[in-house]
């Protein structure tokens, strides 16, 4: 059963993250997608690594794959007057383009909005930038790193500087690049329906600043109402207590103990019934009025007992508690298998599904992600 977008067709202009990554979650869900590459080089990614993945005789790096699967890859020269014209060709027919060059980079080839329009009055076209089509930074290169220290992100990631390692940290991934791939399809398919509707194709215009600070949503939403930045306060949250990373017998996990209810279970878990009663931690607000004296009773609690005995005790009573897993423990993990997130393309190159599972229109991951131009031949014949 083919997707929701079959019948899409996608013009990907993009490389590196943000813009591939959209590209992929519209090839995901059944759409045509056309990524454009540079002869003899190709998208950046191909070439960071290792690791690499070996097809054959041939090697494409584990960097690449996380975000070009399902796409078909054609190799064109857009500095020359026949690659122009080849993407113009393929821009003709597209239902839509993504593309993170800088502001006004593909202006001198032909091939911004205003150019492709004339020849495709439909066409949807989603310019990803770092710092937006408008205001005085518009001109500025923009690299995930650099949007999670200036959007915020990394002055509320990270322990506090007066304890042993503390300062700001990034995020583990490059979340300002995924989610902003993640807001620009969303704003794609509104413009899709849009279409449909009125006939119009439109300009999208997505930052990775913007994104970097919408995603901040309740840490922003509490500094606009009370106007005091927050601070870094490592793996325990700012509003409710005990959430958080604990030490156990045999490594670390998390209690996420969210509401009053389930802080009693875990105290009459942890054979300290009392705690749940004293007036101080009775109510959240309370606990998190007297965290600096209940996280510690809680953290010489859990050192008591293994990660999985913890899991077992606390999960029977309904307490939210998981382990901390590196990557071995997460793909080996029951679930994790049993909702088949990890996937085999093609038989052979390893992948992770789209979370997104549709009932009418399942999502399908057959086409591994493609080697350099493998495709330019039958996308040239398609075209004539």
């Amino acid at each position: 059963m083919a997707g929701p977008l079959e019948g899409i067709k996608v013009l990907d202009l993009s490389r590196v993250l943000a813009g591939p990554w959209a590209a992929q979650t519209l090839a995901d869900l059944g759409a045509d997608v056309v990524k454009v590459e540079r002869p003899g080089a190709g998208d950046d990614t191909r070439q960071w690594g290792p690791p690499y993945f070996k097809d054959g005789n041939r090697e494409i790096s584990a960097y690449f794959m996380t975000a070009n699967r399902g796409k078909r890859s054609v190799t064109a020269d857009m500095r020359t007057p026949e690659g122009q014209e080849f993407i113009k060709k393929l821009a003709a027919r597209a239902d839509i383009v993504v593309e993170n060059f800088k502001v006004g980079g593909l202006g001198k080839y032909g091939l911004d909005y205003t150019s492709l329009k004339a020849i495709n009055p439909g066409l949807i076209y989603c310019s990803i930038t770092g710092f937006g089509q408008t205001g005085p930074y518009a001109k500025r290169a923009g690299y995930d790193l650099i949007i999670q220290a200036m959007g915020g992100l990394m002055s509320i990631t990270g322990e506090p500087d007066d304890v042993p390692g503390g300062g700001p940290q990034r995020a583990g991934v490059a979340v300002s690049d995924l989610f902003t791939g993640l807001y620009s399809t969303i704003g794609i398919l509104g413009a899709l329906h849009h279409r449909s509707v009125s006939g119009e194709g439109q300009h999208i215009d997505v930052a990775l600043l913007d994104t970097q600070v919408a995603m901040l949503a309740n840490q922003a939403s509490s500094y606009l109402v009370s106007g005091t930045p927050p601070e870094r306060q490592g793996n325990s949250h700012p509003s409710i207590v005990p959430y958080q990373s604990f030490a156990t017998k045999d490594g670390h996990m998390i209690l996420a103990a969210g509401n009053d209810s389930q802080f009693k279970h875990f105290c009459e878990a942890a054979g300290m019934p009392g705690l749940a009663s004293d007036e101080r931690y009775s109510t959240n607000p309370n606990r998190v009025a007297h965290r600096a004296e209940l996280v510690p009773i809680v953290a010489s609690i859990i050192k008591g007992k293994t990660t999985e005995e913890w899991i077992t005790v606390l999960e029977g009573v309904g307490v939210p508690c998981g382990a901390i897993n590196k990557l071995d423990a997460v793909f080996a993990n029951e679930q994790v298998k049993a909702r088949g997130v990890e996937l085999l393309l093609e038989g052979k190159m390893p992948s992770v599904a789209n979370p997104i599972k549709m009932s009418g229109t399942p999502l399908e991951f057959t086409k591994a992600p493609p080697h350099l131009g493998a495709d330019t031949e039958d996308v040239m014949k398609e075209l004539g």
